[in-house]
């Protein structure tokens, strides 16, 4: 969520690549190796390794080089790699960025090389965040997804006489959820939620957890049929979407930046409910136990939105050997050890089988919920290559709204921004004509 490779910079590696700069491929004697560039927690990096080296065993003959960078790093790796034209076989990548990769060139469709059992068995809300639309092919995939859900103490909502849904048919509305937090607030809650301000200024959360705030209520950050912002990112729905927000850090009820990430299950509860990740549920279980209760994204408007999208794999166009590839792509994401290191950590199934393996997101599970939001709610992050210009734009405008600033006026810059970067670079064709 947190890659932020600007389109101009991708636009000049671009025409680096189109002048011919190194892409060429591996020899004969080299074929059987493969590069995957990646990115992860330690647990990742560990089992990713072990899963290679597996693989290589399997595969007599192949070498799997691991090109394990950084997280903050990564564009800037990304970048150096199609200046040098050594881009990997494999790589990893955010997935609300893969528009932007698709449209620079970089990768290939990937169902001809996968099994197809494992496509098949693809969520899909999985499905949608490795699809590129102007051409509806599939670029990438993974054993996960991701979500955002509201928690709670079920103790403490129950005893406020606060309604705890069950379901995303049966999510809060807006009157219900701005309901919840002024009960909080009455029975002096410190901050009654927690919308995880403390992941910082400049970090995709904050397009990736609050733009189905402004979906639900009957707006976007761009219009996906024109890819117009002007009109409406700074129209009155989201106008009102944006204040919503500011109001409730006006009152006081939002955990600041600067009390970290850990209110909602810190000693007294300062914060009553939080606005969080799939991975929050793990923390919180561990300090609540069984009083943590997973609730859907509160219906604003006409419809619930979720987000979804997360680090996928990709087949670069480069690739020495797209079926071997393919085959070790294949190979990892069905390995069971691979999925209980995943499962381990609350991993959000992207795959079928995985989420039914699963107690946590399975029928009945603590997350099923969640899960259920990947189905019925799930609203993919713009698919447009102009999105690292979208998504900066989002994140400085509502910076500055939190911050106090005219929300009509923070969210027309926005849109100037986005429209302004989607014109430099006439319509990112064939954006704006193929759908």
């Amino acid at each position: 969520m947190k890659m932020q490779l600007g389109n101009r910079l991708l636009t000049v590696l671009r025409a680096t690549t189109i002048l011919g700069v190194g892409l060429a491929g591996l020899s004969a004697a080299e074929a059987a190796s493969l590069k995957l560039m990646f990115q992860g927690d330690p647990y990742e990096v560990k089992i990713i390794t072990e899963t290679a080296k597996k693989f290589e065993v399997a595969n007599p003959g192949t070498t799997v080089e691991l090109i394990n960078t950084p997280h903050d790093a990564y564009n800037e790796k990304v970048g150096a790699a199609v200046s040098a034209g050594a881009l990997p076989d494999i790589m990893e990548l955010d997935a609300p960025f893969l528009a932007n990769y698709v449209w620079s060139g970089f990768l290939q469709p990937i169902a001809p090389y996968i099994d197809k059992a494992l496509l098949d068995d693809m969520t899909a809300s999985n499905i949608s965040q490795g699809t590129y639309p102007v051409d509806k092919q599939l670029y990438a995939t993974a054993l996960v997804d991701s979500t955002v859900a509201l928690y709670g103490s079920r103790k403490q909502l129950t005893e406020l006489g606060i309604r705890i849904p069950t379901s995303v048919d049966d999510a809060w509305t807006k009157e219900e959820f701005l309901g919840a937090l002024d009960k909080l607030a009455a029975a002096g809650v410190k901050w009654p939620i927690d919308l995880f301000r403390a992941y910082g200024t400049k970090t995709e959360w904050i397009t990736y957890a609050y733009e189905p705030i402004l979906v639900s209520m009957g707006c976007d950050v761009i219009d996906r049929t024109s890819w117009k912002a002007t009109g409406t990112l700074d129209g009155a729905t989201c106008v009102e979407a944006a204040k919503l927000l500011q109001g409730l850090v006006q009152k006081g009820w939002v955990v600041p930046q600067s009390a970290g990430g850990n209110q909602f299950y810190a000693e007294g509860r300062p914060a009553g409910l939080a606005w969080g990740g799939h991975w929050f549920y793990a923390e919180a279980k561990a300090q609540m136990g069984d009083d943590v209760v997973v609730m859907p994204l509160p219906k604003f408007g006409e419809k619930s939105a979720s987000p979804n999208g997360t680090w996928i794999y990709a087949i670069t166009k480069t690739a020495s050997d797209p079926a071997l590839a393919g085959k070790f792509l294949s190979f990892m994401l069905q390995d069971p050890e691979y999925r209980a290191a995943y499962a381990e950590h609350a991993g959000f199934p992207g795959i079928k089988s995985f989420a039914a393996a699963s107690p946590l997101y399975a029928p009945g599970g603590a997350m099923a919920v969640a899960f259920e939001q990947a189905s019925k709610s799930a609203v993919p992050r713009p698919p447009h290559p102009a999105y690292p210009t979208i998504t900066l734009a989002f994140q400085q405008a509502m910076n500055n709204i939190f911050d106090g600033a005219d929300a009509q006026e923070e969210l027309s810059k926005a849109a100037k921004k986005i429209d302004a970067d989607i014109e430099d670079n006439e319509g990112y064709a064939p954006f704006g004509q193929a759908n």
